[in-house]
């Protein structure tokens, strides 16, 4: 799925067809699905002249993710989809290693790859689902021991993967109605996986498959529309899934922790003392402010008046 990033696409693109043709050779059939999502950059033409793209689905108004992933796994006519954006880049043979690692495990909804940043260095990529309890672990500067599972070598279980880079059991994905549209961006995934648990299936970290994220979600100085979408969406998924009393009680956890770390930003360097504020305000009032589905109707909206 690509969003207004035709370079990071095209750089996505020539990784897929490296492993594309890796699968071919151990006889492997695979189609390339493109969705692009209203970017008006000439992703759309840059996707359709890639020789590796079978298809190219064009929305003309700007859907959230969830929508659009859900769109790419009912196109999909295998029995396996590798969801991916368009910031991620596969090294080569991670889809065999995703695939082998669901083909092994046939109690597994969904595999994910192991993230790095664009220098190199490990990024979290799996985690234990949002409760009272990892909150308080984040207040308590315990997450990454507590929170975070996406460590080791070996293939384990977790509770949940980034979809980044995120191969999906079709079969799974279809008996829990695919991905929840009220989520337009960010705990889309929690939100799925903890669906597929319910239903029984498992997610797994596959660490021998790595992908680089360049993360062009996150790349604003003060990205205020984002930090309101993550914060209403995490309120979300708490009152989804837990009472409102666990809902109530995360807000708070949360927002101490991001206050923590903007009297903390102060000194550090390289680190907003902003950005943190804006996260405790937006943590507290997750229904207030514009988020991203926001700016999406704003664009669609100026779009409708070129």
């Amino acid at each position: 799925m690509n969003t207004a990033q035709r370079e990071l696409l095209v750089r996505c693109l020539d990784a897929v067809a490296v492993e594309r043709a890796a699968l071919a050779a151990d006889d492997v059939d695979s189609e390339v699905l493109v969705l692009d999502n209203a970017s008006g950059d000439g992703s759309v033409g840059a996707a359709r002249a890639h020789r590796t793209v079978d298809a190219v689905i064009v929305n003309r108004q700007r859907r959230g993710k969830s929508e659009n992933d859900t769109l790419l796994l009912q196109r999909a006519q295998a029995p396996f989809a590798l969801l991916l954006n368009e910031d991620s880049e596969l090294r080569p043979g991670a889809t065999a290693e995703l695939l082998r690692a669901l083909r092994e495990d046939g109690s597994a909804g969904a595999a994910g790859a192991r993230l790095l940043r664009p220098d190199g260095t490990p990024q979290a990529c799996a985690w234990r689902f949002p409760t009272v309890a990892t909150a308080l672990a984040g207040a308590l500067c315990l997450h990454r021991i507590v929170t975070v599972q996406s460590k080791g070598s070996a293939t384990r279980g977790v509770d949940w993967a980034q979809s980044a880079a995120l191969l999906v059991r079709t079969e799974a994905a279809t008996q829990i109605q695919w991905f929840d549209p009220q989520f337009f961006v960010y705990s889309d995934e929690v939100d799925f996986c903890k669906r597929l648990a319910q239903a029984g299936w498992r997610t797994l970290f596959v660490p021998g498959a790595v992908a680089v994220h360049h993360e062009q979600l996150s790349t604003d100085i003060v990205p205020e529309k984002r930090i309101v979408e993550l914060s209403r969406n995490r309120d979300r998924y708490m009152r989804k899934h837990h009472s409102r009393a666990a809902a109530w009680a995360v807000r708070w956890l949360t927002a101490y922790t991001y206050f923590v770390r903007s009297l903390v930003a102060v000194v550090l360097p390289r680190h907003d003392p902003r950005r943190y504020r804006h996260h405790v305000r937006a943590t507290l009032r997750p229904q207030e402010g514009e988020g991203l589905r926001e700016a999406a109707y704003e664009h669609d909206k100026g779009e409708a008046r070129v």
